[in-house]
């Protein structure tokens, strides 16, 4: 099949120029102008050739800001010569949403298409996304919803089953100087004529301060050769410094990349990596993370991943959080940043979180069992009679201070054991005492049995 072209008429892309930023001037008016997504859009690759034919299904766009989602969704519609609508989530209610599909209706009933685009379509609650289901199943709409956040969390199922979901990538560095030398050598939509200069080193500067996001990358170039213009045309490193200065990593304090980075961070230091792990923790600072959640989470290591390899750990961990508090941001970050350190460089054992956690397994299926008679207190002469605390034997007063013969399990369960020391830091000498203890004890209940 040959492939479609998009339609001449450009008016979703150029007018009216003189009002436009940068960023939304220089947006890709095909295919071939998109940089970055080359797994998506290569040439011959699936999505592409549906594109490319004007055969479209419904589909959800997952990727972070500025990688290409809304103007994917632009080229849908020219690709497919069909009506570009878009909504947000964010502005836009239940009503608004009704009467979008009934004009996407009638369109459809007429023999036109409607691609309708819905920013940031997790914020839509279930009734609101709900409303699209009938109309993408009839095909009077092409649905293209695009989000940040991990759709299998954020949208319902009965959406999801009926779009695609195209994963899109933080755009290369590389990329957004491809998408800078562009914008400065067109002269119909970019900075080309202008008298521009700069070298190579200071747009790689301005594409890694871009962190993935092109628009971002074309909004910092613009602000640069606005204030380059002043002086002679040339973007320095001095302009930079100005445009440069309050730059952000990108970080989401509620969304996917929150939980992605503590996974990493936590994982790191139970890897024993506290290169990683510093890295991590200073990414989470660095967007804006609160320091006391970060010192939470800490402790929950200490506790889960340390455990009683190291017990200093958690003491370290409860140290370092009333230090934060007492110092606050800056100076009480160290604090918590020695900790990290500390917490992927100790020694580790997960032997009490997994002892914990068989113990609840036999709590929830063993229910509510009596304590054996020996082990219940007797303060009154009717619970003597009854034979409470008979048999006891006081541990300080057997050999070796343990009265091993004596089980403290209840009787229908038996001796359990729960806690198996690693052979790593504390651990090794706790492992030992146990293990001789255990044996002593079994062959001495065996022997009374």
């Amino acid at each position: 099949m040959a492939k479609k072209k998009p339609a001449s008429d450009t008016s979703l892309f150029q007018p009216p120029e003189g009002l436009k930023p940068l960023a939304e001037r220089m947006r890709p008016a095909t295919l071939d102008e998109m940089v970055g997504q080359r797994r998506l859009l290569s040439p011959g690759s699936a999505l592409r050739r549906a594109v490319e034919s004007g055969r479209m299904h419904s589909m959800i766009l997952w990727g972070p800001p500025g990688c290409g989602k809304t103007t994917l969704a632009l080229l849908l519609a020219r690709y497919a010569e069909a009506e570009f609508i878009a909504i947000s989530a964010v502005l836009s209610g239940l009503p608004q949403v009704r009467e979008v599909l009934a004009a996407a209706e009638q369109r459809f009933n007429e023999g036109r298409k409607t691609v309708l685009f819905v920013d940031e379509v997790h914020r839509f609650n279930k009734v609101q996304q709900d409303a699209f289901l009938p109309h993408i199943e009839r095909g009077s709409i092409l649905f293209v919803g695009a989000t940040t956040e991990n759709p299998s969390f954020e949208l319902n199922s009965a959406l999801l089953s009926r779009c695609r979901v195209h994963v899109l990538e933080a755009v290369s560095q590389d990329d957004i100087v491809q998408a800078l030398k562009r914008a400065l050598a067109d002269e119909t939509r970019g900075l080309g004529g202008q008298g521009i200069e700069v070298d190579d080193e200071r747009l790689r500067e301005i594409a890694g301060a871009a962190d993935g996001d092109v628009r971002r990358g074309l909004t910092l170039l613009e602000i640069a050769a606005e204030l380059a213009a002043d002086e002679g045309g040339r973007i320095t490193q001095a302009t930079l410094v100005q445009v440069l200065a309050d730059r952000t990593r990108r970080f989401d304090k509620q969304g996917e990349q929150f939980y992605d980075q503590i996974s990493a961070l936590h994982k790191s230091v139970r890897s024993s990596n506290p290169d990683a792990a510093l890295y991590w923790f200073t990414r989470m600072l660095d967007g804006g993370c609160d320091p006391h959640y970060l010192a939470r989470r800490m402790t929950r290591m200490a506790v889960e991943d340390v455990g009683l390899a190291d017990p200093r750990a958690l003491q370290m961990a409860i140290e370092a959080w009333a230090t934060y508090d007492r110092l606050g941001s800056p100076e009480g970050d160290l604090a918590l940043a020695q900790l990290v350190i500390y917490l992927a460089s100790c020694a580790k054992s997960n032997a009490g979180y997994v002892a914990f956690k068989a113990a609840q397994a036999d709590v929830r299926e063993h229910g509510t069992q009596d304590v054996p008679l020996h082990l219940r207190n007797a303060p009154t002469r009717l619970m003597r009679e009854l034979g409470y605390g008979s048999g006891y034997q006081y541990d300080h007063d057997a050999p070796d201070g343990i009265a091993l013969d004596q089980t403290a399990f209840p009787d229908a369960m038996g001796e359990r054991v729960y806690y198996e020391p690693v052979e790593r830091g504390l651990e090794i000498k706790l492992k030992e005492k146990l293990d001789r203890l255990r044996a002593a004890r079994e062959a001495a209940q065996a022997k009374k049995r």
